[in-house]
This record gives structure tokens, C-alpha cells and sequence, in this order.
């Protein structure tokens, strides 16, 4: 089975493989820009927006648009079916989102006319390189559904299921996050919880070893499922943090970048093809991992 210990693997496993294209929507934006730039040994790019705009940041960025392919959006088309376009004629295979608000891309992207459409919900997954943790860990839903009812995490987990078996991960373990082990009626993400591992036993969600509801010190240190008594298959070895809202996400992704100086890259999941989002705060390697994670399952249906 696959077991991705960093980033560095992920990309040499890119690297070894035929070079993917990016389609970036509205790429007049110098963070987009210099995330393509950064990542030019593992991917090219086409940009695609206002090509006039395009070229100037480009000037600015001290590079030459002659180097970089620019499509011109048509009037009137939304600049992601632009994009879309290109996945469907061949020329790309991923997008990422350059200078257009994430509401207003999805409406593009899940417009009939895109193609692009696979699931009714989109939703987020953030790939985290932890100092001390011995593989990534994959931590959703941290930047899309605010609060998930229980079709919307059923959703979720199918969406993140499907993207780890374009990885190559057969049956990952998942871990969804509680305040507590035990199913309590006062706290509904310990019901869903309860519904979702009832879902995964049924068949009714993919293959993955679900665990839940399970306490982030339960699920991440051995010794702490052992003083409380929690049977686990996986302690300490989760490949996937489920976490019950976007603030719980949002708070542990952050805790384990910016205090724990973890890496990690990002993706809209849910799309016949990988969307990368990154912040205009994210790192230039940040930028560059969120691409070659895109890139490695950008394979089409």
C-alpha cells in the first residue's frame, strides 16, 4: 500500500512522471504567477484571463510572456469554462485559482457548460507535512463547508476517498475528530460520527478503515488511547484527520503550520479534475506542493 512520508517523495514520484498542465484562472495575479514560475520542473501552465494583464504582471515579475502560452477569455464566457475548455480538448488537466474570488470560480466550474462537474459538493482537503509525524496526513474538511450536516459529511469523505486512491492509497484510515470516544446525543459530530462509521461498514462510502468518534490525542498518540482505554487499529498512524466543522479544521491546519512549522499544500476536491487554492499568505512552497499534489492525480476519469 501507499504510505507518502513527505513532499519531497511526492515530488520525485511527479518528477518520474509525463508532465502535467495547469490551467489558472484569471492568472493576472502575481501569487498564482509566481507559484507556476516557482514550479516549472514539474509542471507547465497555460493562462488563461485577460492576456493584455496577464503579460504585464509577467513584465513585472521580470519574466518574458513570449515564455508562458496565454488564451484570452471570450466576452462574455466565464473564465473558468475558458479553462475547462482546455481540459476538454486535451491541452490541460488541473486548474488553479488566480486572481477570481473561490465563489465565483466554482460557479464557472459547475456550470453545465464546464463539464466539470462530478459531485454536488466541493469540498476542501489540506496536505500536512507534520515534523515529528512519520507520513502526511490529509486533514478535510478545513477551507470549504462550514458546518456539514451528515450528507454533506458523507460527501466529504467520499470526495477525499476518491482523491487517495488516485494516490494510490487502497484502504486509508480515517479519524474523525471529537472533543470525545464516546457517542454523546449533546454532541451531534459524535452522532454523525456514529452514522458515518455505520455508512462505511455498510458499503454505502469507499473502502478506508474508519474510526470515530475519536478524540485528536487518541488518534495521533498510542499511549493516550491506551490510558483511556480506546481500542484502536490506528493510533498513531491515521492517514486522514475528518475533522466536524471548517473552525475545528481551520484551527488545528493553522496550529500545525504555524506552530508546529509543518508544510502543506491545498485542493478543491469534488471536480472531475483537482483545483488548486492556495492563500495569498501561502509560501512559495506551499504553492509549489499544492501543484505537484494536483498534478500526481490529475489522470481524468
Amino acid at each position: 500500500m501507499v504510505m507518502l512520508k513527505n513532499f519531497t517523495e511526492l515530488v520525485d514520484r511527479v518528477k518520474s512522471c509525463p508532465r502535467k498542465t495547469v490551467a489558472v484562472v484569471c492568472a493576472d495575479d502575481e501569487h498564482a504567477l509566481e507559484a507556476v514560475i516557482r514550479a516549472d520542473d514539474i509542471i507547465d501552465a497555460i493562462l488563461v484571463g485577460d492576456t493584455r494583464q496577464i503579460a504585464e504582471k509577467l513584465r513585472d515579475l521580470n519574466q518574458n510572456p513570449n515564455d508562458f502560452k496565454l488564451v484570452q477569455v471570450p466576452e462574455g464566457q466565464h473564465p473558468a469554462v475558458t479553462a475547462a475548455k482546455l481540459i476538454q480538448n486535451g491541452e490541460a488537466d488541473f486548474l488553479m485559482k488566480g486572481r477570481i474570488s473561490t465563489g465565483d470560480l466554482l460557479k464557472g466550474v459547475l456550470s453545465d457548460e464546464s463539464g466539470l462537474r462530478k459531485y454536488r459538493l466541493m469540498s476542501h482537503v489540506s496536505i500536512q507535512e507534520v515534523p515529528g509525524y512519520h507520513k502526511l496526513i490529509f486533514l478535510t474538511d478545513s477551507g470549504m463547508c462550514i458546518n456539514p450536516d451528515l450528507e454533506q459529511k458523507k460527501q466529504i469523505l467520499i470526495n477525499v476517498l476518491d482523491f487517495m486512491r488516485r494516490l494510490g492509497y487502497e484502504k486509508p484510515s480515517v479519524a474523525a475528530l471529537c472533543a470525545i470516544e464516546t457517542v454523546n446525543p449533546s454532541m451531534p459530530e459524535t452522532l454523525d460520527a456514529q452514522e458515518l462509521k455505520k455508512m462505511v461498514e455498510d458499503g454505502i462510502i469507499g473502502n478506508c478503515d474508519f474510526e470515530g468518534p475519536i478524540s485528536y490525542d487518541v488518534a495521533m498518540v498510542p499511549e493516550a488511547a491506551r490510558i483511556k482505554g480506546y481500542d484502536s487499529n490506528n493510533s498513531g498512524n491515521f492517514d486522514v484527520l475528518f475533522v466536524p466543522n471548517l473552525l475545528a479544521g481551520n484551527l488545528l491546519g493553522k496550529s500545525l503550520v504555524y506552530t508546529l512549522k509543518g508544510k502543506m499544500a491545498g485542493l478543491i476536491l469534488g471536480a472531475r479534475v483537482p483545483i488548486v487554492l492556495t492563500s495569498r499568505s501561502s509560501t512559495a512552497e506551499e504553492k509549489y506542493n499544492s501543484l505537484a499534489i494536483a498534478a500526481s492525480v490529475a489522470t481524468g476519469d
